[in-house]
């Protein structure tokens, strides 16, 4: 069976137990491994055999779940990170250097958005924010000779629109450069991004990929469709020797691999930027019901969002599911079998109404966390992005009035009666 189903996969994929061995994932709790000679682990150091010798470079638990995530989204390989923003950070610093470029759409999440905008300029990489939904030509425009990537979420975080992946890949791929899509909200069982033409693919896997707020994590994908060499005057770390591992070039000694086998013989060599082996086996638990959880927050949140949609004191609901949203065209296309349980709306009224609105809630707790087993609401405006201006709000395709609220897997009857008794104290 070498074409396994999603369900299958999330079960049983990663982990597959030899005679007499654990039929459930160990938790390799260790920081270092024994070897019985020198020249065996020198073999390791040299990237000439493969094994364990230090967790934070690999580890056995790390590597089945990392494995089951890579099958999930039709990848060649993938590692596994400490956080959804390590693996963000790792996905562009393993392409990009002081004096590069990337293009990103606008409509990000809060954290990768000053990642890209205030962190990475600090590092000499600037980033050109662009409107997703604007046509190719304004979009090609942001492009510079030294841009090394474009990027964009599935579905936006926290506005809920959805990513035109299939064209954002023609764009990239025109300039030569491969295309990172986020599809932490999305997750594999309703989207993967390498089948419309993304070629590395993120997570936050703290989200609905853990499901249960137990672990932070993150993960990056790599498809191996991306062809390093026919663009290799922009991609010289892939490209040219690296003369930390004597001479060695990724691209030629690990083909479709070479990128995550730079990422982790590199940058979480000097970074250090690992999730421990107890996270990822709590993550690897999340895993095996993540095709069942994710078709219950798809129902309760279709449920919602058409209750919002007529509430007469709902000015807006974003939800890229229902038949008269802007972005059902492309959510039939890329997310037919559901997108998420995350929901953008605004109250007719002010700020401070939203924020009456969510404080009158019983049941649905505000939390800043988002995409887990329990329903949880957040003012972006007030809480993930009060750094951020009214307009500098709205350019990043955020209304300030937006309430974010992630639908859980409680009885759809009492998230109802908790949103209509806080709505009737607003």
């Amino acid at each position: 069976m070498n074409d396994k189903n999603t369900g299958t996969i999330c079960v049983q994929g990663g982990w597959q137990p030899q005679n007499g061995e654990p039929r459930q994932l160990p938790i390799y709790q260790s920081t270092t491994f024994k070897y019985d000679d020198s020249e065996q682990m020198a073999r390791l150091f040299d990237l000439e055999a493969n094994g364990y010798f230090y967790s934070r470079l690999a580890n056995p638990t790390n590597d089945a779940v990392a494995r089951k995530i890579a099958e999930l989204e039709g990848g060649v390989a993938a590692m596994l990170t400490s956080s959804g923003q390590a693996a963000t950070f790792f996905a562009v610093f393993n392409i990009c250097e002081a004096g590069d470029h990337i293009v990103s759409a606008n409509t990000i999440y809060g954290g990768t958005y000053n990642l890209f905008g205030v962190t990475l300029k600090k590092m000499g990489i600037e980033c050109t924010f662009v409107d997703p939904d604007a046509d190719d030509s304004v979009i090609e425009a942001a492009f510079r000779p030294n841009t090394k990537l474009l990027f964009g979420e599935t579905i936006s975080n926290p506005g809920g629109n959805v990513l035109d992946i299939e064209r954002f890949a023609h764009i990239a791929h025109r300039h030569g450069v491969p295309l990172i899509v986020d599809n932490t909200f999305a997750t594999p069982v309703n989207c993967r991004p390498i089948e419309w033409g993304a070629d590395i693919v993120t997570h936050s896997t703290t989200k609905y990929m853990d499901g249960h707020a137990s672990a932070v994590g993150g993960c990056v994908v790599d498809s191996g469709n991306f062809d390093w060499f026919a663009h290799a005057d922009k991609f010289p770390g892939l490209c040219t020797p690296d003369e930390s591992y004597h001479g060695l070039t990724y691209a030629t000694a690990f083909g479709k691999q070479a990128y995550i086998t730079k990422a982790t013989a590199q940058l979480m060599r000097d970074l250090g930027a690992a999730q421990s082996p107890q996270s990822a086996y709590l993550l690897n638990i999340g895993l095996e019901s993540l095709h069942v959880r994710m078709q219950r927050h798809c129902e309760n949140a279709q449920k919602i969002a058409e209750f919002l949609h007529d509430h007469p004191q709902v000015g807006w609901v974003n939800y890229a599911h229902l038949p008269d949203n802007k972005y059902y065209p492309l959510a039939k296309k890329y997310l037919p079998n559901g997108g998420c349980g995350v929901i953008a709306f605004g109250l007719k009224g002010t700020r401070e109404d939203a924020i009456r609105f969510m404080d009158s809630l019983k049941l649905i707790s505000i939390v800043t966390h988002v995409a887990d087993a329990k329903t949880c609401v957040l003012h972006p405006a007030s809480h993930t992005h009060r750094q951020l201006t009214d307009e500098q709000l709205r350019a990043a395709g955020i209304a300030p009035d937006l309430v974010r609220l992630s639908v859980g897997l409680e009885d759809i009857s009492d998230l109802l009666a908790d949103l209509r008794q806080a709505m009737a104290a607003v």
